[in-house]
């Protein structure tokens, strides 16, 4: 739906004097449409981290279901207490809580390490609680997370996730006869190809949808040709509340834990970004305390959630985009989201119908979706200083460094377990890299030379000396020519014609 920005008066409930924006209250049909609207703009955000998870620990579509249902209602219930809050946790800010992409590579490593969907419940419990205890000293140590860092980071979510989204477009199981087929890839290119003209539609709520939209119409495209099977959405339980370590008991693996506490500070920096940002946008008080009951909302949220089978949770920067369009300002339009999302983790039939979206479809989707979480981070980088400092060689270096497991699968193979487990992540051997080499350029600054090294030169226009010497006193270039200090322009030889003579 179309929403145009209303004035505050104009949206506040009868009778209602309050003195903070957020705290405006709706008429209950609107206050549950523009909830409605939250969740529609995150829900395809929030069901991709369970599908690739999933996938690779080789879960059923039936228990990828259950993954998604249990993703939305434990999102759900962070979303009001973020919202709503209680003393020391919830900012009371319109922020819509749900599992981010920042640990879907560590958590696939983690899989794929031996300890599977039991290690990476324990690693988000301990790392969490872990989380929850250095809340207090986080707005000390938040310094060394500046954008050089989590711009890089955030950038190496989406291009570690890429090639999920290429194995999803080639159609998912490559022991399949199909696998790689010009139909799969061909039902890929064509989601895709509907996200991008979506996209560019005049209507800004289409657009917003574009991803979700897609998926529908590519499933279709699909069922028409044969290639999407539903017949196991009728197995299984309609309703159901979700059950605690359906799965099993967490394992906790030191070397997991670890790794998935790297996630835990990049998402930390994430949802502190991501408060202000929102206080800015409502155009009220953010303080220090306000951001630490935010966090600490979070890691209480991510240290419970994998009790109903769920991963860490954080904000969702696109809702915050979604509040600045609107400029609906109401947190309780974002609690009764939260409401909604409750409701459809309360659904499995729900969770297991998106399960039996064929795969290329996911595919075409995925290249977009995780091309547009590389750009956010590219965007952060972009706000990054590069001049007479080391930051571009802090961001080569951790991209570079983050691209070796991805580029290279079996490059740690033959490292102890517990150092493959932390390093064969993509994010987290960026996040590692990042945060060594900011501390060691940009605040243990003993040893820097004063002439950069040649990737800080390379960042500038240089001119070589020999050309500066053939410019005499009162040259200048105008309009893309060379003026003399007359007025006359200096004709520009061409190489070719200079080494005739």
């Amino acid at each position: 739906m179309n929403i145009r920005k209303k004035p505050a008066a104009s949206i506040a409930g009868k009778g209602q004097h309050s003195t903070r924006p957020e705290d405006q209250r709706l008429p209950i049909a609107s206050t549950f449409a523009y909830g409605f609207q939250h969740v529609l703009t995150m829900y395809g955000g929030i069901i991709a981290p369970p599908l690739i998870i999933g996938a690779a620990a080789g879960m059923s579509s039936q228990d990828i279901g259950l993954l998604i249902a249990a993703c939305l209602f434990v999102g759900g219930l962070a979303t009001i207490l973020q919202t709503i809050g209680v003393p020391f946790f919830g900012s009371q800010l319109p922020l819509v809580q749900g599992v981010s992409f920042a640990g879907v590579s560590t958590m696939v490593a983690i899989v794929h390490g031996g300890g599977g969907i039991q290690a990476v419940f324990g690693s988000v419990i301990a790392a969490s609680l872990i989380g929850l205890l250095i809340t207090p000293l986080f707005s000390k140590i938040i310094r060394f997370f500046p954008p050089v860092v989590t711009g890089t980071v955030i950038t190496t979510i989406g291009l570690t996730l890429m090639p999920v989204a290429a194995n999803w477009a080639m159609g998912g199981n490559n022991k399949a006869e199909n696998y790689g087929s010009m139909a799969n890839i061909g039902l890929a290119a064509a989601t895709m190809a509907i996200v991008l003209l979506l996209s560019k539609v005049g209507s800004a709520a289409i657009s917003r949808l574009s991803i979700l939209l897609a998926m529908v119409l590519g499933t279709l495209i699909a069922f028409a040709f044969g290639m999407a099977d539903f017949s196991k959405v009728a197995q299984g339980e309609i309703v159901a509340f979700p059950t605690p370590f359906a799965f099993g008991p967490p394992v906790f693996e030191i070397a997991a834990i670890i790794s998935m506490l790297i996630v835990i500070l990049v998402t930390l920096t994430e949802t502190s970004a991501d408060i202000i940002a929102v206080g800015e946008i409502v155009g009220t008080k953010v303080d220090s305390k306000r951001i630490g009951d935010g966090l600490r909302a979070d890691m209480l949220s991510s240290a419970i959630s994998p009790l109903f089978n769920s991963f860490t949770q954080s904000a969702f920067a696109q809702n915050v985009g979604l509040v600045a369009i609107t400029g609906v300002k109401s947190r309780f339009v974002v609690s009764a989201g939260g409401l909604i999302l409750v409701i459809l983790g309360l659904l499995p039939v729900l969770g297991r119908v998106v399960a039996a979206v064929p795969t290329p479809v996911l595919g075409g989707a995925g290249v977009v979706l995780f091309g547009t979480v590389a750009a956010s981070g590219i965007r952060t980088l972009a706000k990054v200083e590069y001049k007479n400092n080391m930051n571009l060689i802090i961001v080569a270096a951790s991209i570079g460094f983050g691209m070796i497991p991805i580029a290279a699968p079996a490059f740690y193979d033959q490292f102890p377990s517990w150092f493959g487990t932390i390093f064969h992540s993509g994010i987290s051997s960026a996040a590692v890299m990042a945060i060594l080499l900011n501390l060691l350029f940009n605040h243990f600054k003993a040893g820097n030379s004063e002439n950069q090294s040649v990737f800080v030169a390379g960042t500038g226009r240089v001119i070589r000396e020999e050309d500066l010497k053939c410019l005499a006193d009162g040259d200048r270039f105008e309009g893309g020519k060379l003026i003399d200090c007359d007025g006359k322009e200096v004709p520009v030889q061409s190489s070719e014609k200079a080494s005739d003579h």
